[in-house]
């Protein structure tokens, strides 16, 4: 038998699981070692193939937060940055667009250019859009850049020339000059050849910044993991859904920023219902994703570390990143987030968070602060978790709370599940409502660690009626890393390409070559679409590709007013051409949804909660609806079968706990999914 294991890195717990041939799988969650990230990797390994043969695992596959981390915390590599002669204050000048917290204040300082105005370099030559050689290169400025580069020890460089989209060849050139003395050297026309120059600079410039990080990690991490005897090929989650291996990830580091996130993504649009709304709350932040016919959003730019306002990024306000990624929106809401009182005495949830270490005040581990966690245990919701819970240490950090409020533990603790709630339902609403999507018609999708624990009360909300939390649903990203296709995604910008065709042939064959597979191998598939726009106009829109023109401007017509709600025609021009290349692998079956089995090791998690656990209990817990506590049952989903239970009434899952409010109904699916139905009129806000 050939197992496949999944591994996810949150800011609190680090899940893997671990599936095989026949759909059997096994599960664990351990604290993240955030010194050093792998250690918990290894842990979490460990426990999920108990005594089972590390040699026969086939494939890992990882969703990490590194990039990501390293561009918010400013950790990469320094990087020098090289540009066509007359440009290279492009970047240090950049652009800043203020947000409602910035735009009256006069001591106001935009953030640091992601690279110093001291590091950038200039080069002559000259190349215009439509490719033709202007200026000739001067190959002795590519040497004098590269020996003050050299001199100020930089030893990553970022080459992004004037329209280099359309004729590489003079970024080659530099290329090849620079890697005689600079041992990382990072061109945008092997990075993501796209027009919009600024763009596509810091896309190229995050790359070179992450990816000397990236590649140590990885290689790091296949050497642990051999350590313990898996010697499998280790594959990487990237921002848009697919699966590359740990080679490209390090070529093409800046794919893999949002790897984290996209993973339960993917979890959400296995579960069999064509329009959800992806919900995934874990011990740091919170994420909501749409998927429609049972496809995620993709969006092909997005920015890092930027400002918003309710769990959306304003652009201009942090690093553009010009490659595909699944359209999240993203709020610092989570199980570890810290509730606070600002000066003025007012409660406030988050986005500080106590992550794995110290971690919520009920883990015992030394921290003190009142969370999320803590909040839910003292409401009742939880009893137990991937660790021992002490409940006296949650009351006293609620108490901290409670004093200076004038309420008592428990109204405290309610106001910390509700706050947290709000903030959450606020990334829900910048995914369907500010986009006109009218979430009622729509599932919600809860997991993470803490999400099925607030899935109703966000859903109720926006008025949405049904709630599905997937089998292990604690570890749902994990899972969905064992359902992602091997895929990559190439993009070239060509205004009105005389021959298409030959644009997407050369895209395709070098997408394989990127999987190491053949455009004959049985199984690969190559999707293809264009940006097009008005004539005139600046900015573009992605649709599926057709040779005929007047079927391409129809498709593009209807999603101008998809978008902008507005009928237009006009003529038309192609801007960029893209494919998507996916060369699929066979998920273990049931990994979302069907009956598994554990191996029973400390940390481990299987379906149901195992057979100690198949009687229902009873606890006090608090719901507003019932005047405060009262005795509500316990079920596992084992203890589910009989029929549906009407709410107020918990579910526990080893990983994590599903909450049924009172007018709520929960019944178990056949994929022992748990889906949760109004059964009486909420209240919408």
């Amino acid at each position: 038998m050939g197992y496949t294991i999944g591994v996810d890195v949150g800011g609190t717990f680090t899940d893997v699981v671990l599936g095989g041939t026949f759909g059997a799988i096994a599960v664990a969650k351990c604290l993240s070692t955030h010194y050093d990230p792998i250690a918990g990797i290894v842990v979490g390994v460990t426990r999920a193939l108990g005594d089972r043969d590390p040699a026969q695992v086939t494939r890992v596959v990882h969703a990490t937060t590194l990039a990501t981390n390293a561009v918010l915390e400013r950790k990469g590599v320094r990087v020098a940055f090289v540009t066509t002669q007359g440009f290279r204050a492009a970047v240090p000048l950049g652009r800043y667009a203020r947000v409602e917290e910035d735009r009256y204040d006069l001591r106001f300082s935009p953030p640091p250019p992601p690279v110093a105005a001291g590091d950038c370099f200039e080069v002559v030559e000259r190349v215009s859009a439509r490719g033709a050689v202007l200026t000739p290169l001067d190959l002795d400025s590519v040497r004098r850049a590269a020996a003050a580069i050299t001199a100020r020890g930089i030893t990553s460089a970022a080459v992004c020339l004037l329209h280099s989209y359309a004729n590489p060849a003079h970024e080659r050139q530099v290329a090849e000059l620079l890697r005689e003395s600079i041992p990382d050297v990072v061109t945008s026309s092997e990075i993501w050849p796209e027009i919009r120059e600024y763009e596509r600079a810091t896309t190229t410039i995050m790359s070179a910044y992450i990816g000397p990080l990236m590649a140590s990690y990885l290689s790091q991490l296949r050497e642990r993991l051999a350590e313990i005897g898996i010697r499998a090929p280790v594959h990487v989650m990237e921002s848009s859904g697919g699966v590359i291996s740990a080679e490209l990830a390090a070529r093409r580091a800046v794919a893999t920023i949002e790897s984290g996130p996209a993973a339960g993504v993917l979890a959400a649009a296995g579960t069999g219902f064509p329009d959800v709304i992806s919900f995934d709350m874990g011990g740091t932040t919170a994420k909501a994703c749409v998927v429609r016919g049972g496809t995620p959003e993709i969006t092909n730019e997005f920015h890092v570390g930027g400002k918003g306002s309710f769990g959306g990024r304003r652009a201009g306000t942090g690093v553009p990143i010009k490659t595909p990624a699944i359209d999240l929106a993203e709020v610092g809401a989570g199980g570890g987030s810290v509730a606070w009182l600002d000066a003025a005495g007012a409660l406030r949830v988050g986005p500080h968070s106590a992550g794995s270490s110290p971690g919520p005040a009920c883990y015992g581990l030394g921290g003190s602060e009142p969370t999320v966690t803590d909040a839910n245990l003292v409401l009742g919701y939880l009893s137990s978790a991937s660790l021992p819970l002490t409940p006296d240490l949650a009351a006293k950090a609620l108490d901290r709370l409670a004093s200076p409020l004038g309420v008592s533990r428990e109204e405290a603790a309610y106001a910390v599940h509700e706050i947290v709630s709000a903030s959450m339902a606020s990334a829900v609403h910048v995914v369907t409502v500010q986009r006109g999507i009218d979430p009622r018609g729509f599932a919600l999708v809860a997991f993470g660690g803490a999400g099925p624990m607030h899935a109703a009360r966000v859903a109720e909300r926006f008025g949405i009626g049904t709630v599905v939390v997937p089998a292990h649903c604690g570890v749902a990203s994990a899972a969905g890393l064992l359902t992602g296709a091997l895929s990559t995604d190439r993009v070239l910008s060509r205004l009105d390409a005389p021959d298409p065709s030959a644009v997407f042939t050369s895209l395709a064959t070098d997408a394989a070559a990127d999987l190491g597979v053949s455009l004959s191998d049985p199984g690969v598939l190559v999707s293809r679409s264009v940006d097009v726009r008005f004539k005139g106009q600046s900015h573009d829109l992605t649709v599926e590709w057709t040779s005929s023109r007047e079927e391409l401007a129809a498709r593009f017509f209807a999603r101008y007013e998809e978008v902008y709600g507005i009928a237009q025609r006009g003529e038309i021009e192609l801007v960029s051409y893209r494919i998507h290349l996916t060369a699929p692998t066979s998920p273990p079956p049931g990994i979302i949804g069907n009956e598994a089995a554990g191996n029973g090791t400390a940390g481990d998690a299987t379906a149901g909660g195992g057979a100690a656990a198949a009687v229902p209990r009873a606890r006090r817990a608090y719901f507003p609806e019932t005047g405060g506590y009262a005795e509500v049952p316990v079920h596992t989903r084992d203890t589910m079968a009989g029929g549906p239970l009407h709410g107020p009434a918990i579910i526990e899952d080893a990983e994590s706990t599903i909450v049924v409010p009172p007018g709520w109904t929960a019944t178990l699916a056949e994929t022992r999914a748990v889906h949760l139905t109004r059964s009486t009129t909420c209240p919408t806000s």
